[in-house]
């Protein structure tokens, strides 16, 4: 969609960004401790550009991930991608990811795809900054620089029920006062201009 924004329109709206103090990972009300969680990409280093399959320019597909050891009293995972750099006023929501098992480890390549009312294990594919259930490929305007795209994912206390399909809103209200502990992968893309591939791709140990 975006890609069909002129370059000259793209370039005057280089300072208009949502801004990275919104993410979800940075919402004060959340209550963030200091426990991490390594996550990684096998496809991409972190604050390196992602591969164009992964993006609207390729084939669209969500791009693996994989993360270490969780704290011992993590009952599911919740992961949210978010684009900070989107000319609005919000962070533009790439996928949600809800109730993943707390031994799952990995997310393979293509995974994040609509699923209606969720997978036999539990787990729910939310909802996009579009409405769209699944992964929202990442589709900067030509000309508007480098976004970030921000892979969140929390380790959750308890995972209360949500409604199928779960949105930014409910995502957030959900994992406040449950997060155990967080990690953060940045990938970046941009049209109409030159980008090194940046930091080698790195795994955690699952």
């Amino acid at each position: 969609m975006l890609e069909h924004v002129p370059g000259w329109l793209g370039r005057m709206m280089q300072g208009l960004r949502a801004g990275h103090a919104k993410l979800v990972v940075a919402d004060p009300a959340l209550s963030l401790g200091d426990a991490k969680l390594d996550l990684a990409s096998p496809a991409f280093g972190d604050g390196g550009r992602l591969p164009p399959r992964f993006t609207a320019d390729g084939e669209g597909v969500s791009p693996p991930l994989v993360w270490g050891a969780v704290p011992d009293a993590t009952a599911a995972l919740a992961l949210i991608i978010e684009d900070p750099d989107a000319p609005a006023a919000q962070p533009l929501v790439h996928a949600i990811v809800w109730n993943l098992p707390a031994d799952a480890g990995r997310l393979e390549e293509g995974a994040i795809v609509a699923d209606g009312a969720g997978g036999v294990d539990g787990r729910d594919v939310g909802r996009s900054s579009f409405g769209r259930e699944g992964w929202l490929p990442p589709d900067p305007p030509t000309g508007h620089g480098a976004h970030d795209y921000v892979f969140q994912l929390f380790a959750l206390s308890d995972a209360p029920a949500l409604p199928a399909t779960p949105g930014r809103a409910a995502f957030v209200e959900a994992i406040a006062g449950r997060v155990l502990a967080a990690g953060v992968l940045t990938g970046t893309y941009s049209r109409g201009e030159e980008a090194s591939a940046g930091p080698v791709a790195a795994t955690a140990t699952a």
